[in-house]
């Protein structure tokens, strides 16, 4: 199998498993474990606040929670990082800055909006998080930034 083969087949591994991650239904958390500055319209569940981490810091109520809160924002980072890198290799047109960032970002738009529409019609618990929007984007330019190294290290050696 060459590596383009192998490079296609993780994408839609890895697409699956964002599928199963972002769109499944999330159990309910045990008490004392939310996220503070949930604001709800009917079954949909939003969190606007952007750096709600750090602005609602001081309502944190145990270390569960707090460990909670980055575990999410260190899990959202990472949750575009993996797709995002194999698909620089696969795709050349994709290898700008901005254009990283943008389909970073739309891709996570088209999950969070998803969500919104799952949990409209289904309930599956889940929340639109602004802050979603820029941890995932930072995942895929994070991604680009170890393309760009490790290209960089191919060519010198």
């Amino acid at each position: 199998m060459n590596r383009k083969k192998i490079l296609i087949l993780g994408v839609l591994l890895y697409s699956l498993c964002i599928v199963c991650f972002c769109f499944t239904p999330q159990p309910k958390l045990p008490i004392g474990v939310g996220t503070p500055g949930i604001q709800t319209i009917g079954r949909l569940v939003f969190l606007l606040t952007p750096f709600n981490s750090l602005w609602k810091l001081g309502e944190v109520t145990s270390f569960l929670q707090l460990f909670w809160i980055f575990l999410q924002n260190a899990l959202n980072i990472l949750l575009l990082f993996p797709l995002i890198f194999q698909l620089l290799y696969l795709m050349p047109g994709l290898r700008n800055t901005k254009k990283v960032i943008l389909f970073s970002f739309l891709l996570s738009l088209g999950i969070e909006c998803t969500q919104l529409v799952l949990d409209f019609f289904f309930d599956f618990n889940r929340v639109f998080e602004i802050d979603d929007l820029w941890t995932n984007t930072l995942g895929g330019y994070l991604a680009w930034v170890l393309y760009k190294l490790l290209y960089k290290n191919k060519i010198r050696n």
